[in-house]
């Protein structure tokens, strides 16, 4: 995760509990099918200057599902949900899923309610089409305040009620400061994850932003089966860059780096719970953006995705 990411996005029993039943329910049933798409910010520079242009390579590459790094004042991208709904149904692309942070702008404490800022963002997720509606950022001041944190995680289960009554599920993305920061010397993550309804609230792991913080995709599998519905997939090298998001690493084209993505993947799919897996490239390495996800995309598909 870069730190022009950061600019840009600007209890345990019941974890416990839901996990098992969820995982019962995985790998009793039918094996689920594996969703591949891809998150637009890869691609965010090409996005500002031209969304549909940008949304037709996209889609000659192959993906067939999107993901938007982009809602701000009720439009994606510039475009009303119905416009750009539109504009992804010409294509053939769906967006099953989008980034949109929630912050203390969307809830009404004294209410004990939402604000409609946020019930907009809901429905215009489900208008768009999506499944999940995900916020990938923790405000700063809850990652030091064990109270507040876990009363923030009660909002996000409230969230996962809201976007439930249109038919969708909200959810977290993590970064690299759940894992390098600890409350009450519990990992934020884990805090996240034990006091999370997972029948609300989905986990997207994104397994290269916490490695550099010691984050492993393998272990956290292990230790919560059934947890990680969608998957920001990412492949990491050491990095000369510095900022607190690096961590000494950055993102390159999947199989190039030092995480293993093959096999992370095919345990995610088979014990992880993950049906959603998302490409997502942030540095490049002297090749475009449009290129990397091309080689991203081959390179999912010759693992079978």
């Amino acid at each position: 995760m870069s730190s022009s990411r950061r600019a840009f996005i600007k209890t345990g029993t019941l974890a416990v509990a839901g996990s098992t039943l969820l995982s019962n329910r995985i790998f009793a049933g039918k094996k689920p099918e594996r969703i591949l798409g891809v998150q637009l910010y890869s691609v965010r520079d090409d996005m500002k200057k031209d969304p549909s242009g940008t949304l037709k390579q996209v889609a000659a590459i192959g993906y067939k599902n999107v993901e938007h790094a982009n809602y701000i004042d009720r439009k994606f991208y510039g475009y009303t949900a119905n416009e750009f709904k539109k504009l992804l149904d010409d294509l053939g692309l769906k967006m099953p899923s989008g980034h949109t942070v929630m912050n203390a702008t969307h809830w009404d404490e004294a209410k004990k309610d939402f604000t409609d800022k946020w019930k907009y963002t809901v429905d215009d997720a489900a208008t768009v089409g999506q499944h999940y509606v995900i916020s990938p950022w923790l405000d700063e001041n809850l990652r030091k305040d064990y109270d507040g944190l876990l009363r923030w995680l009660d909002v996000f289960n409230r969230s996962g009620e809201l976007c439930k009554k249109s038919g969708m599920k909200f959810g977290y993305h993590n970064h690299n400061f759940e894992f390098s920061n600890k409350i009450n010397n519990k990992r934020i993550y884990d805090i996240i994850l034990q006091h999370t309804d997972p029948r609300l609230v989905a986990q997207q792991l994104d397994i290269g932003n916490m490695y550099g913080a010691g984050g492993r995709a393998m272990e956290l599998n292990k230790q919560y089966p059934g947890r990680f519905e969608l998957m920001h997939v990412k492949d990491e090298i050491k990095t000369a860059k510095s900022g607190e998001m690096e961590d000494g690493y950055e993102s390159t084209v999947l199989g190039k780096g030092v995480l293993g993505v093959e096999k992370i993947v095919d345990t995610a799919s088979k014990r992880g719970g993950t049906t959603q897996f998302i490409v997502e490239q942030e540095s490049y390495q002297e090749i475009t953006p449009l290129e990397s996800i091309k080689q991203d995309f081959d390179t999912m598909k010759s693992w079978g995705y």
